[in-house]
């Protein structure tokens, strides 16, 4: 038998008052949520200032296109992930800031974001692949191990010889991660910039180291005799090396490949934000974070369904009858 109308509404009203008086105890529910920390390492050397990318419709340098991609990427990192700037030029990756919240602190990784150019780079040698190790070792000396994003173009100089390429003591996988390749495949002109950033043409073949330098030998002793680096074979092709035309750029996506399949990491191709927002959200990234879930939304709305329950069956009866 249905129980009357005033004592439904009387049994109603009471679970409702309960519900929102659990709701003032603040109370809260352990739960685990996938969230992201990422330290970003950002290539500043000058094949990155090549312009063969496009933004708004109009060329654009890598590092440009690099810079507005994260920008917009930002957004799409779950509250909680955290996230901090690192450059590369020379040999070295060199830490900005350790990773912060990225939705307290947004607008101040957007705004460090817009400062990092070329002319935070302080040499004209981009090791790249010491470079990647360096940004694996700060990721390692950094609390909770983030996640390592190595953006760069993979342009070498002075070239890598085969027979004498950097090794390092990292196991791969160690640090988790991915490389993000950019640039176009079609090689182009290298811009020259004087130390504030102002153009002065581009890099010439002969002011460009074209082999690597363990490939020209070195002077002997005794006339007529033999290094043991003389005649060794150039850099390899799957190594990136262009001889003879070092002084012009191109994305080197083998050898990126190559240097994210020896260190365990995943390769990316920077195309879109919308792209480099799902790299930076993959699920081989993400760790699960104990987090404490806010039950008063949902005691709330459970308390609203049930003051107007009573009213809904009144008036879902009186709509039959008619």
């Amino acid at each position: 038998m249905p129980l009357p109308r005033l004592r439904l509404e009387t049994v109603t009203l009471a679970l409702a008052a309960l519900l929102l008086a659990i709701g003032f105890l603040q109370p809260t529910l352990p739960w685990k949520r996938a969230l992201f920390e990422h330290v970003v390492v950002i290539d500043v050397t000058q094949s990155m200032n090549v312009t063969d990318m496009q933004l708004d419709g109009k060329p654009a340098a890598r590092l440009a296109f690099a810079r507005r991609a994260l920008h917009d990427a930002l957004s799409e990192l779950p509250c909680g992930s955290k996230l901090g700037w690192a450059i590369f030029t020379e040999y070295r990756s060199y830490l900005l800031f350790t990773p912060v919240e990225v939705c307290a602190n947004r607008a101040e990784l957007r705004a460090s974001l817009a400062g990092i150019d070329g002319r935070m780079a302080w040499s004209g040698n981009s090791e790249v692949a010491k470079g990647l190790h360096s940004g694996i070792v700060v990721a390692k000396a950094l609390p909770r191990v983030p996640s390592l994003v190595f953006v760069t173009d993979g342009h070498e100089s002075p070239p890598l010889n085969a027979r004498h390429r950097p090794s390092f003591d990292d196991k791969p996988g160690e640090v988790a991660g991915v490389i993000v390749g950019v640039g176009e495949a079609r090689p182009s002109p290298i811009p020259k910039l004087d130390p504030i950033g102002r153009p002065l043409g581009f890099w010439a073949a002969d002011e460009v180291a074209q082999v690597d330098p363990r490939s020209l030998g070195r002077g002997a002793s005794v006339g007529q005799e033999t290094m043991t680096e003389e005649g060794s074979a150039p850099a390899a092709a799957g190594l990136g090396a262009t001889p003879g035309s070092e002084h012009l750029s191109g994305l080197r996506e083998p050898y990126l490949r190559l240097l994210a399949a020896e260190n365990g990491l995943a390769y990316h191709r920077l195309r879109s934000a919308e792209a480099l927002s799902q790299a930076l959200r993959d699920p081989a990234l993400a760790r699960p974070v104990p987090v404490r879930g806010d039950l008063r939304l949902p005691l709330s709305a459970l308390a609203f369904v049930l003051l107007i329950a009573p009213h809904a069956l009144a008036w879902g009866r009186r709509m039959r009858r008619r």
